[in-house]
């Protein structure tokens, strides 16, 4: 089973999206069973809360559900217990960094490595933007399945 942990600040719009998109890509190719995919936050502000109102619309816009997913925070564990861990902007991976002690293994990377190069994923919770989130991971994900099932 290969383990991808999506990770943005609070948890709550784009890793979630991240985590969903994912989902539903690999569930179509037919390797469901494959994968393990989570996602988590650098920051405590929205534990425990439920994905942001609008990035459910967005999601189920495109016929993905996410109910029962509420925030978590990244731990160091989780640095062993997944395969990548997929950050969504560069100050996310100086958090994962700082949580999980470095990257001895090379884990982690932006998920826009996956698609167009490295730019960040922006925040649509400050842009209010969440049609170009959705692109971005959407192309994320796909080259990223892409680079996980050639």
């Amino acid at each position: 089973m290969f383990r991808v942990l999506f990770v943005c600040h609070g948890n709550i719009c784009r890793s979630p999206m991240a985590e969903f998109v994912l989902k539903k890509l690999v569930s179509e190719a037919g390797y469901a069973d494959d994968f393990l995919i989570e996602s988590a936050a650098t920051s405590a502000e929205e534990l425990g809360h439920p994905v942001y109102p609008p990035a459910r619309r967005k999601l189920s816009e495109h016929g993905i559900g996410c109910a029962g997913k509420t925030a978590r925070r990244m731990q160091p564990a989780d640095y062993g217990h997944f395969d990548l861990l997929i950050g969504m902007d560069r100050a996310n991976m100086r958090n994962m960094q700082r949580i999980c002690g470095g990257d001895p293994d090379k884990k982690m990377h932006l998920l826009m490595e996956y698609a167009d190069g490295a730019h960040d994923v922006a925040d649509p919770w400050y842009t209010g933007d969440f049609e170009q989130t959705w692109q971005d991971v959407l192309q994320g994900c796909r080259g990223l399945l892409a680079h996980l099932i050639p």
